[in-house]
């Protein structure tokens, strides 16, 4: 049997590293990847701190837990958003692949306004407990 030449190997072993990892759930591909979340989050992080996107409400330590815990939540919801949307707004944009990671930072720190916006679009007014929608 003859020894695999350099030029096989070698292309096996650049197409292995340029694949890019997909996350999974309990064995099921989520079509996620790694370094379009970090970035997501990274951009949340800066809407955060920087845009008081998430303010905080007192200075209890209840509150200041109770606001932590909704940062965490803002960060991941922003970062999983950004995951997702990225490349749909990289194809609605008509933008290239190499803007991937940019469009992932923006898209996780305005994803808090632009979803909130959305659905308030969406939904129906805010009425009254029991009282009915027309």
């Amino acid at each position: 049997m003859p020894e695999p030449t350099t030029t096989t190997a070698g292309a096996t072993i650049a197409a292995a590293t340029a694949a890019v990892p997909m996350l999974t759930a309990f064995g099921v591909p989520l079509g996620l990847r790694p370094d379009v979340l970090v970035a997501g989050f990274a951009g949340a992080l800066v809407a955060i701190v920087l845009l008081g996107s998430v303010p905080a409400e007192g200075d209890t330590w209840r509150h200041l837990v109770s606001t932590t815990f909704r940062r965490i939540a803002v960060a991941l919801a922003s970062s999983l958003t950004a995951g997702y949307l990225t490349p749909l707004t990289l194809l609605l944009a008509n933008l290239p692949d190499s803007l991937l990671l940019g469009a992932a930072f923006a898209v996780g720190g305005g994803a808090q306004r632009v979803l909130l916006a959305g659905i308030r679009r969406i939904s129906p007014a805010d009425t009254a407990p029991g009282e009915k929608t027309t």
